[in-house]
């Protein structure tokens, strides 16, 4: 996979830990280790040598600076050449100490699926003033603090065009409507290849899916065919 999507021109290459749900078939995000995200990094990283390849710091994986900067670094020597932390003003200490250590750092704002427990379910966010204004203040604390850019998820369009335009450092938006500059999809998303569940900004471009079913039914049936 990470092979065909580096010869699409595409901006950069997320292995996000939405892997634990669309491959390891866990309920959501959060029991996703930092093992897991260095071996599937490791793997897309194999496949990757144009595009810029960025590693999720999994739930685990960044409870103290300290311990963030080790399994930052265990991305980046698996090939990542930068990683993704969700969370805002609460995350700038360890924002900073990646940075210090020359360690491009992503940020991730609005629904936060590491905290999906926490929060009692995918909320979209920047419904009220309050929620707003806190996004606000915490893209502003990100972009500060030297983040090349800020993923965006289930947050209202017109407050994620509003981030979009008030800060210096490009917004992608996953369910967060036009305004964002760039836009990140999970690629069983795009594809078709996970039809237990679509979310509901997500049209996949086509049903890889039932190709698979389809052939892998005609292998069945070629192969019980009775010999002649």
């Amino acid at each position: 996979m990470g092979r065909l999507l580096d010869d699409m021109g595409l901006d950069l290459i997320l292995v996000g830990d939405s892997l634990g749900m669309v491959v390891l078939g866990m309920p959501d995000t959060t029991g996703v280790t930092i093992d897991h995200m260095v071996h599937h990094t490791a793997a897309v990283g194999r496949g990757v040598t144009q595009t810029l390849l960025v590693g999720d710091l999994s739930a685990d994986a960044a409870p103290d600076p300290k311990t963030a900067l080790t399994n930052a670094r265990r991305l980046t020597d698996a090939g990542a050449k930068a990683v993704k932390i969700e969370g805002g003003i609460e995350v700038l200490p360890i924002v900073r100490a990646l940075l210090d250590e020359h360690i491009p750092v992503l940020g991730h704002l609005g629904m936060l699926p590491q905290r999906v427990k926490e929060e009692g379910g995918y909320r979209i966010k920047g419904k009220t003033d309050d929620q707003a204004r806190r996004l606000l203040e915490d893209a502003e604390a990100l972009a500060l603090a030297g983040v090349f850019g800020i993923v965006l998820e289930l947050v209202t369009p017109p407050v994620a065009e509003q981030l979009s335009r008030a800060i210096p450092v490009p917004t992608i938006g996953i369910g967060s409507g036009e305004g964002c500059d760039g836009q990140i999809l999970v690629t069983y998303d795009l594809l078709g290849m996970f039809p237990w569940f679509t979310p509901k900004f997500v049209k996949p471009k086509i049903n890889v899916a039932s190709q698979i079913q389809t052939a892998v039914k005609e292998f069945i049936d070629e192969s019980r065919k009775p010999k002649p």
